[in-house]
């Protein structure tokens, strides 16, 4: 009787041990995968610096008299001449002003003419002995006051036209006049209504923020003159039009921004359709140094981005994915530049990476051509 239930309990305890077996996990099959081989190309391309466009001289008119006004000679927008006229201020009173300043000027010169003859009349009498010293005396104080008078006039009568050309503005340099903040038989105020605003149009400037680690380097390039005729400086539009017009460094600022670590460069494109304007917001394709060396370049689509940071799925002998850490460089059409994290000869995860862990085994289905 104990002989079978021993044997009973052993039937037992071996079918659990078989159920257990069946039961156990089965690792998940390979990650099917499409991967590249990371080699060295030659290349050509451009490192990007964001930049705003500036015009090299922009002026605001402001009204120097008051008065209201009369005449607007341009059209907005309008590129102007320098000296041409732009606003006309009510001058009837300045002028007014003026010719009353003309006829003071010259009741002074009559009066010098007066002293003039008294004097030189007495100083014949004085000769002769026929008239008192103290009566010359006053003839000669008499003509030095009608000189400082007519300067005098002479003075007033340049600050009343001065006043009187103030009632004309006038470009102070060619380029494009902005929209006119005034209409006609506006109220304008000496030195506070401002009447429009012109800027230079052609050459333009176009302003970037360079790190100071590259200041050697754009400091050669300001002194090679065969920068236009290389292209090395290009510009890239909004929408991505590449501006036709090659530039050049016109100067490097005179110090680096503590807070930032970076210095202003000023390039200068010309601009002869007036297509670009003032704060545009643009590009500047700047061609590297090493443009025509071996580049380590892979597909940008195998890369991911985690926190500001890039990684790929390389795969080992043992066909497993391990993430590795890059840095990167100019991003060129579909590609992109490796600077650190990969070696020649590398594979690379390119299609399957999206579920994959680090360690995941992988198998790699299609090397696709690059």
């Amino acid at each position: 009787m104990k002989l079978f239930f021993y044997f009973s309990i052993a039937i037992i305890l071996a079918s659990c041990g078989a159920g257990n077996k069946s039961e156990q996990p089965k690792a998940p099959p390979p990650t099917a995968v499409s991967a590249v081989i990371v080699k060295k190309e030659k290349t050509t391309y451009y490192d990007e610096y964001p930049a705003t466009v500036a015009a090299l001289s922009q002026d605001e008119l402001r009204a120097q008299v008051t008065g209201y006004i009369t005449e607007i000679f341009f059209k907005d927008g309008q590129h102007v001449q320098k000296g041409q006229k732009l606003y006309n201020i009510d001058r009837q009173q300045y002028q007014a002003n003026l010719d009353q300043a003309i006829a003071n000027l010259n009741v002074s010169k009559a009066n010098l003419a007066r002293a003039q003859q008294d004097a030189d009349r007495y100083a014949d009498l004085l000769k002769q002995d026929a008239v008192a010293r103290q009566v010359y005396d006053h003839a000669m104080s008499d003509l030095e006051t009608a000189k400082m008078q007519v300067e005098a006039a002479k003075s007033n009568v340049r600050n009343v036209q001065t006043t009187v050309n103030y009632s004309y503005i006038n470009a102070p340099f060619s380029g494009t006049i902005g929209i006119s903040q005034v209409k006609m038989g506006a109220l304008v105020t000496a030195n506070q209504t401002l009447l429009n605003t012109i800027s230079s149009d052609d050459p333009m400037a176009v302003d970037i923020q360079v790190d100071q680690k590259e200041i050697p380097r754009f400091a050669q390039l300001r002194q090679n003159p065969f920068v236009t005729k290389d292209s090395i400086f290009t510009l890239e539009l909004p929408g991505d039009f590449i501006y036709r017009q090659t530039g050049k460094i016109s100067l490097i600022d005179r110090a680096v921004d503590p807070q930032t670590g970076t210095i202003k460069a000023r390039l200068i494109f010309l601009n002869s359709q007036n297509i670009l304007k003032a704060g545009m917001n643009v590009n500047i394709r700047v061609k590297n140094n090493a443009a025509d060396s071996s580049l380590l370049l892979i597909p940008y689509k195998a890369v991911t981005e985690q926190m500001g940071e890039f990684f790929v799925f390389t795969v080992n002998d043992s066909s497993q994915a391990i993430q590795q850490k890059l840095i990167l460089g100019a991003r060129i059409n579909d590609k992109v530049i490796v600077k650190q994290g990969l070696n020649e000869g590398d594979k690379i995860i390119t299609e399957g990476f999206q579920k994959l862990k680090d360690s995941s085994k992988v198998q790699i289905t299609s090397t696709p051509n690059r």
